[in-house]
């Protein structure tokens, strides 16, 4: 079964009991350091400091967007829903990026199952307060432009290597770009969250990750992933990775030029 809003907590204002007053927006998110100081002085005032949780679902399809989330030091999964139970990771959001800047272009309602992958603390704004900021800083508006247009295109290369590559390929690619956004070999991921992810069943997940460890790239246990040879799984890896990492033709780097 796919996650749902019962089983994985579903939580529009998620983490409301680790909120707390920001004194000034929370270090760690790329996106906002990259804004001038003054820029982000301003924005500050109107931010708070949420905690969220593994599993918990910020968005739903469909669902108004009630939030912005500049995520710290946690890494959210962006799942697209197929018929309400099929998922298929479309994308995900780390400290380089932001969630729910969609609403500046006009879209109130998600287009994907927004959940938590790793949990941490982010920085979050209201929808009216980031859509009227978004109108008068010019810079917020360069970098968040830049920012949608390569999650876009990263979306449509991880659509592509879905129906064309091998799930082994797939799993190696899914692994190196948490691997990236955590920075950090060593993460936690059930097979559960990896089958809806990748959108295949447990068993695939199973095949795919132990091929990887009889060759010795990661050691996966209780969901505990270890990346033993990041060269060698990135050559078995699909060549997507090589465009969608920080450096590719369509990775993050490019938002911050």
């Amino acid at each position: 079964m796919p996650p749902t809003t019962a089983s994985m907590n579903l939580s529009r204002d998620a983490g409301r009991s680790g909120l707390a007053p920001a004194m000034g927006v929370p270090s760690g998110n790329r996106l906002l350091a990259s804004l001038p100081e003054s820029d982000l002085r301003h924005l500050a005032a109107l931010f708070d400091t949420v905690k969220v949780e593994v599993g918990e679902v910020l968005y739903e399809p469909g669902q108004p967007i009630a939030h912005i989330y500049f995520p710290g030091d946690c890494l959210i999964s962006l799942l697209a829903v197929a018929e309400g139970r099929m998922t298929l990771e479309v994308g995900s959001v780390g400290r380089e990026g932001v969630l729910g800047a969609s609403v500046a272009l006009g879209h109130d309602l998600a287009q994907v199952r927004a959940v938590v992958q790793r949990s941490g603390t982010a920085s979050r704004i209201g929808r009216a307060d980031f859509c009227a900021e978004f109108a008068q800083l010019d810079s917020l508006q360069r970098l968040l432009y830049r920012y949608t247009d390569t999650l876009l295109a990263q979306a449509i290369q991880i659509a592509v290597c879905s129906r064309f590559h091998v799930l082994e390929a797939r799993l190696a690619r899914s692994l190196l770009i948490t691997r990236d956004r955590l920075q950090s070999e060593k993460f936690h991921l059930t097979h559960e969250f990896l089958a809806h992810t990748l959108g295949v069943r447990r068993v695939g997940v199973t095949k795919a990750a132990s091929a990887l460890q009889q060759q010795k790239l990661i050691t996966y246990s209780r969901g505990n992933i270890e990346i033993l040879d990041s060269a060698g799984l990135e050559a078995v890896s699909c060549r997507c990775y090589e465009l969608v990492k920080d450096t590719g033709a369509i990775g993050m780097a490019n938002v911050f030029v």
